[in-house]
């Protein structure tokens, strides 16, 4: 072994190694660890680690990617890419960082005019009305979801049960998600996506032949009075719609009225075909 720690043809120590790739022999132990960074050599009797000089530059990319606080699977796809698709992959993390990011500034600043005392603000923006709903056979999918699947689920299970309905006497009203209890980051529901149709005996039999591997079911949703607000696609975004359900409550409590079922969102627009500014949902409230 040599004074730099070379050890037969470019072979070297952890510590050698460490000290070129400038990390600590502790994270080179971790990405061992983790697979991303596995020696060229161990030796059988003592354990001692060794890498190669060629090495060098994939323990840096390492260090560097998790600075982004990049989680390991998405690492390790970075690392198992080439060229082009190496970058292509590391852009494809950091926009969703962006948009994570974007998401928490709003949320921020949603909070900031709630612990100012600026609530009564954001809701005057809202226009709260009272509809009567009859009684509708609806076919329904229900997840246990986070906030942040919920969108895509939202979309996915509503295009699947309008796409049942249809084979069963047609859609007869607007879509709508129920939730059962909060959706959030820390809470998953459930939350119930629901299509009101004609064929409540069509739509069981399609149900009980083809609606199992998505929980789909159909039931009676009984007639009510509903307090809502409509809001635009740009203010169904987290956490804009948070002000829009709480602008109901407080009208609701304002008005002596009552809470008589859960919260619900009705989507009676083509969402892709709407700008941010066009009106695509109910907020709303059973109430009596």
């Amino acid at each position: 072994m040599t004074e730099d720690g070379i050890v037969d043809d470019d072979l070297l120590t952890i510590g050698a190694f460490a000290a070129r790739a400038r990390l600590s022999a502790k994270a080179l132990r971790l990405y061992d660890r983790l697979g991303l960074l596995t020696p060229a050599q161990v030796d059988d009797t003592s354990g001692y680690r060794y890498y190669r000089a060629g090495q060098v530059e994939r323990a840096r990319l390492v260090a560097l990617l998790r600075q982004l606080d990049m989680p390991l699977a998405r690492i390790a796809e970075v690392l198992g890419a080439e060229g082009p698709e190496a970058a292509d992959r590391l852009a494809a993390y950091w926009a969703d960082v962006e948009i994570r990011v974007a998401g928490q500034r709003t949320l921020a600043e949603y909070l900031r005019g709630r612990l100012s005392g600026r609530s009564s603000e954001m809701y005057e923006k809202f226009v709260i009305e009272t509809v009567d709903v009859p009684v509708q056979v609806v076919i329904t999918e229900s997840r246990h979801t986070l906030a942040d699947e919920l969108p895509t689920w939202i979309g996915a299970s509503l295009d699947r049960l309008t796409a049942a309905a249809r084979e069963c006497g047609g859609v007869t009203g607007a879509p709508f998600v129920v939730y059962h209890s909060e959706v959030s980051m820390e809470s998953d529901g459930p939350a119930e996506s629901c299509v009101p149709v004609a064929d409540e005996a069509a739509a069981r039999a399609w149900a009980a032949e083809r609606g199992r591997a998505w929980e789909t079911a159909v039931r009676v949703e009984p007639a009510t009075r509903l307090a809502y607000t409509r809001i635009t696609k740009a203010q169904v975004a987290h956490p804009q719609i948070l002000a829009a359900f709480e602008a109901v409550e407080q009208w609701m409590a304002g008005e002596g009225l009552e809470m008589a079922g859960p919260c619900r969102e009705i989507y009676f627009a083509d969402w892709d075909a709407a700008g941010p500014q066009d009106a695509v949902c109910d907020v709303a409230f059973p109430v009596r």
